[in-house]
């Protein structure tokens, strides 16, 4: 799954293999959908922000997260094997941003993108955050700014289902945050 890393849950492989009517050896449905699970291909949230990731976001000014929504759908991937066919679909439940100066984001969704219908200095409805200190003093002068997309999986196949919680995809990248001072004149 994206660079290799999950997190899977055990099956129950331990019963033995069953007769179909045709005398075939079956292959129980458990491995099947275990087979199904590996082979999901969960694709790595890619993080927007608002103001763009590649500016400077600003201390005390709304930062707006989403991730791309294209990385935000439902995958399904079917696996077959002794006659049994599954069908795996893994859907995402949340997002954990790690906002890089100690601040933690969970929002129940992708987050929603900016547009210039809403107002420069308005919070996300959804998946937004507030940086307190600049990040001039930490290592690159950047936060490391990261999410983690948990994933639900629901399979079934061969008159049964199931259900395999919380995979895990993680993304990371740098955000610049940088204090403006007014200055008033009269």
């Amino acid at each position: 799954m994206g660079d290799g890393v999950g997190i899977l849950p055990r099956f129950d492989a331990g019963k033995a293999k069953e007769q179909n009517r045709g005398g075939e050896q079956q292959v129980p449905v458990e491995i099947v959908a275990q087979r199904a699970v590996e082979r999901l291909e969960l694709p790595e949230p890619v993080i927007r922000t608002s103001p763009d990731e590649e500016f400077v976001q600003v201390v005390h000014v709304p930062t707006w997260m989403w991730a791309e929504h294209g990385t935000w759908e439902p995958v399904s991937v079917s696996a077959s094997a002794g006659g049994v066919e599954v069908t795996a679909t893994a859907r995402p439940r949340k997002a954990v941003w790690s906002m890089g100066e100690g601040g933690r984001v969970v929002c129940q969704g992708p987050g929603t993108p900016y547009s210039d219908s809403y107002g420069a200095r308005e919070p996300s409805p959804d998946c937004g955050y507030t940086y307190r200190r600049a990040s001039l003093t930490e290592p690159g002068r950047a936060y490391t700014v990261s999410v983690e997309v948990t994933w639900d999986v629901r399979w079934h196949g061969a008159g049964q289902s199931g259900v395999v919680p919380g995979l895990e995809i993680e993304a990371s990248r740098t955000l610049v945050v940088d204090e403006v001072q007014a200055v008033v004149r009269r």
